[in-house]
């Protein structure tokens, strides 16, 4: 997990990535976390964005997070634009749909609360599709693929009404189940590669914010 405080207008724009093993990005390296790759993006287009501020960890489920976020002593700090990618570990612990909306909401009124209360700074990156990956050898892949369509259906509506900005990143992790080189060493995570994917979208999304 790495954290850490605002950081001064002349460093750039400022950005906090709120999340779990995506955000953290298991099993690829640092400068492949797509937080990281979006934040290069934008430089490279001559957007000047501070080292994305981290706060994640494989394994976190939304309350985990929250968690997360209160021991990062980060409360209080105001950021330019804010990201929240969070529900796989619910969804994999077996937690109930109707368990994760009230947690998620929770979890993106504190995002927006970061954000000086902007909504409209604030963007929803969708839950990967897992079912495809190695790991998913002997599970019941479509059962799996049925509760990430749920939970993502719920965060979906949750972000509209909250007037957020929402990515949809999941049709392009099931990608993975015919092509190895976007699944991590670890069989479960994504690569840098498919990460990149996301990166763009995102550094697309943050491009019209940080205008």
């Amino acid at each position: 997990m790495t954290a850490g405080t605002n950081l001064s207008k002349d460093t750039g724009f400022t950005y906090l990535a709120l999340g779990d093993s995506y955000t953290i990005g298991q099993s690829v390296p640092e400068s492949d976390r797509y937080p990281v790759q979006a934040a290069k993006l934008l430089r490279d287009e001559g957007v000047a964005v501070a080292d994305p501020v981290i706060v994640a960890r494989t394994g976190w489920t939304t309350d985990e997070l929250s968690t997360g976020i209160q021991e990062a002593g980060i409360t209080g700090t105001t950021y330019d634009v804010v990201t929240l990618l969070i529900g796989v570990n619910d969804q994999y612990r077996g937690r109930a749909v109707e368990f994760y909306k009230p947690a998620f909401t929770l979890l993106l009124e504190q995002a927006i609360t970061f954000a000086g209360g902007h909504s409209d700074r604030v963007v929803v990156l969708s839950i990967p599709d897992w079912s495809v990956v190695p790991y998913a050898e002997g599970k019941d892949r479509q059962e799996i693929s049925e509760k990430i369509n749920a939970y993502n259906n719920a965060n979906r509506k949750i972000a509209k009404k909250m007037k957020v900005h929402y990515i949809d990143i999941t049709p392009g992790t099931l990608n993975a189940a015919s092509d190895p080189s976007l699944v991590a060493s670890d069989g479960l995570h994504y690569s840098g590669k498919e990460m990149a994917f996301w990166a763009h979208k995102l550094a697309d999304t943050l491009k019209g914010i940080l205008h």
